[in-house]
């Protein structure tokens, strides 16, 4: 039996699901070749490699493979997105909404394109979590060139309304780019239904490899235009040059196969595991969720504690259970937690929060493991405070 913690932190990664290993080995030893030397069979299977994966995200979200721009991950494709459409838009606008509670590889790019002169507005969501459709009617000028609202919250597991909002930038002739790192392969995806122009995608949340990610730019209706921020070679239509890794490629594309042929019967299982530890620790007076209670991550459970220290929370938690007390991206800052900042929280709700992230491994029996350790752990705690 393992000695180590229980892992359910599956929003900060996931392990590699077997299968996935099982379809990326021969790509680093037996079909090793460049998918871009067409002169050789070494360079047609690795070429045929990556198209069969262009289809698969394709089809996962219902775009054409022509549309599928390979990065190493959903930070890089955050990166072109917004920084490509700020150049290649240049002249038509300098206006760019976001969301208070976006990934800081949104953010960051945003903040940085604000010392160059652009105009960001950074829209603030209300205590569930969502944004509210009105502030961002509101906040759109006739120089807005694009506006960026994630799929899926990364700490809180909250689903903005895509659809609503595409509808809105459609309307207005505005660029709709969405971060679905956290969503592909567990939530429905339809670029074309939900009238997304850019989206960034993972493979290591949806039981793939790190590092490889993608892009997806929509082509005609409208065509959207980005400028590549890494030059070298031509690859990627040009868009985002650089050496294709194959094994990470038809490791990305396996996972998300994967993971829509199990989509339903996985969300079922994952929420009723989810709700199984919220039912146990909701008992608890003090313990608050984060986060709308239903238009969130089938996996994702989030809460604040009150009356506890934060940092002693955690340690208590450490022995048993792999969590995050927020954005793995962001666990060496030592300020609250922006997302639930964002929310309305104090400093000590913010501070004293636990992300459950519940994943494809995880098991009824471990749920109350993870439930009653929690509840002591807190018990403890407050019992320590009251002493002092």
């Amino acid at each position: 039996m393992s000695n180590r913690p229980i892992y359910l932190d599956c929003h900060a990664t996931t392990p590699v699901d077997e299968r996935v290993l099982a379809a990326m080995l021969p790509y680093f030893t037996e079909k090793f070749g460049n998918p871009a030397s067409i002169s050789h069979v070494y360079g047609w299977e690795a070429e045929a490699a990556v198209k069969q994966t262009r289809e698969i995200l394709a089809a996962a979200i219902n775009a054409s493979p022509e549309e599928i721009v390979i990065t190493s991950g959903a930070t890089e494709a955050n990166n072109l997105a917004i920084k490509g459409i700020a150049e290649a838009y240049f002249q038509k606008g300098q206006h760019i909404i976001t969301v208070a509670t976006e990934h800081k590889a949104v953010l960051d790019p945003c903040n940085y394109l604000k010392t160059l002169g652009f105009d960001i507005t950074v829209l603030p969501v209300q205590k569930d979590g969502l944004i509210d459709l009105n502030e961002l009617e509101k906040a759109i000028r006739p120089e807005t060139i694009l506006v960026s609202v994630m799929a899926a919250n990364n700490e809180i597991g909250v689903l903005q309304p895509l659809s609503a909002i595409g509808e809105i930038c459609r309307d207005r002739n505005i660029i709709f780019h969405t971060d679905a790192a956290q969503a592909i392969g567990k939530i429905p995806l339809d670029v074309q239904a939900q009238k997304i122009d850019l989206m960034s995608l993972t493979a290591h949340k949806v039981y793939g490899p790190k590092g490889i990610g993608a892009l997806y730019v929509r082509r005609r209706n409208p065509r959207v235009q980005i400028a590549p921020q890494q030059h070298g070679g031509g690859h990627e239509r040009g868009m985002r040059s650089g050496t294709l890794y194959t094994p990470q490629i038809v490791g990305f594309g396996k996972a998300v196969e994967i993971a829509l042929a199990e989509q339903a019967t996985e969300n079922q299982r994952i929420t009723a595991l989810r709700l199984k530890l919220w039912e146990q620790l909701s008992q608890i007076p003090g313990v608050h969720l984060n986060g709308h209670p239903t238009q969130r991550l089938a996996g994702n459970l989030s809460i604040s504690v009150e009356g506890v220290d934060g940092a002693a929370l955690s340690l208590g938690l450490q022995p048993i259970m792999a969590v995050s007390s927020g954005s793995a991206c962001n666990s060496t800052s030592t300020a609250p937690s922006h997302v639930l900042t964002a929310l309305g929280h104090p400093s000590q709700l913010a501070y004293a929060s636990v992300r459950f992230g519940i994943g494809r491994f995880n098991t009824p029996e471990e749920i109350d493991i993870i439930a009653k350790h929690a509840i002591a752990t807190i018990q403890s705690l407050r019992k320590q405070a009251s002493l002092v």
